[in-house]
């Protein structure tokens, strides 16, 4: 288990974020997708750790953070890391998942910011990132059933694979399959993810904003989304980054940053290391 210590910044609106801290070397923050929490990340920021002072982001609505409030939007998210930028001097971001999709718009015209890097970042193009499950997982969760929702979600979100499956089928699956601290965590933090991927709606289709990333950024992906639209988007997105490059590690899927921390933290620190000529892959491969 990574040693961790807490600290606090506050927020532009007041908000309370909570930051979980280990390691030692150059700062750098990591922030963790929808259902996630900075416990998830923890593997991960042990590996970096060994480079890196890394500090882990609590996001809204997780730990010791605030709720992410009435007027939450990926504005908030943005306000929150500048307040732990500001106190820690980072200068290194990472992010996962939604948690990527926040660190690229951190980053859209930040002269802070040295290096970025995100494993599956929640930048949809196209509709490549479906939203039109959210309305029935809204209602779900209305209802009390926060189970339904997140089988909704699941179903949604990959509708190319787990949405073909039978939903009585998945919800075995699922049940059998996810370990019940980790259930639990997800199925509280739903209500959140609905809400974050709103914002993932909002943005679509709006790749050409990450031109204005001047920070060295490495887009990562695993093999498993070569068969969707997100390989394409990726690839679209490490091109329009003026500095940007794309990696492909196979054999991972969209959680090998919880999965293999060792894998992603090895690529993340050849690249922030700037040993990126000695990785055995090209710029750009696809």
């Amino acid at each position: 288990m990574t040693s961790m210590t807490a600290q606090v910044a506050t927020s532009a609106d007041g908000t309370r974020i909570e930051y979980l801290t280990t390691g030692r070397g150059p700062g750098l923050i990591a922030v963790p997708g929808a259902l996630s929490t900075a416990e998830t990340l923890g593997p991960l920021a042990g590996h970096l750790g060994e480079r890196y002072t890394v500090h882990v982001v609590q996001r809204r609505g997780r730990g010791g953070s605030g709720p992410q409030g009435d007027r939450y939007g990926i504005e908030r998210e943005l306000e929150d890391l500048e307040a732990v930028r500001e106190q820690t001097g980072a200068r290194l971001v990472f992010g996962h998942s939604y948690g990527g999709l926040v660190a690229l718009r951190f980053a859209c015209g930040n002269a802070a910011l040295d290096g970025v890097a995100v494993y599956e970042p929640g930048v949809s193009d196209g509709g490549s990132i479906p939203v039109g499950w959210i309305d029935r997982t809204q209602h779900e969760l209305q209802e009390g059933e926060p189970f339904e929702a997140f089988l909704t979600f699941v179903r949604g979100t990959n509708p190319e694979q787990s949405g073909r499956v039978p939903r009585w089928f998945l919800r075995a699956i699922l049940r059998l399959a996810i370990r019940a601290d980790a259930r639990r965590r997800m199925l509280s933090l739903m209500p959140e993810a609905v809400r974050e991927h709103v914002e993932v709606g909002r943005f679509d289709s709006r790749t050409d904003d990450y031109s204005a990333i001047s920070a060295a950024t490495l887009v990562m992906r695993g093999k498993g989304s070569a068969t969707s639209g997100t390989a394409v988007t990726l690839g679209r997105l490490a091109d329009v980054i003026p500095r940007g490059h794309a990696l492909r590690l196979d054999g991972l899927d969209h959680f090998a940053p919880e999965k293999r921390p060792d894998r992603v933290a090895d690529a993340v620190q050849r690249f922030f290391g700037g040993r990126w000529a000695e990785s055995p892959v090209s710029r750009r491969p696809r």
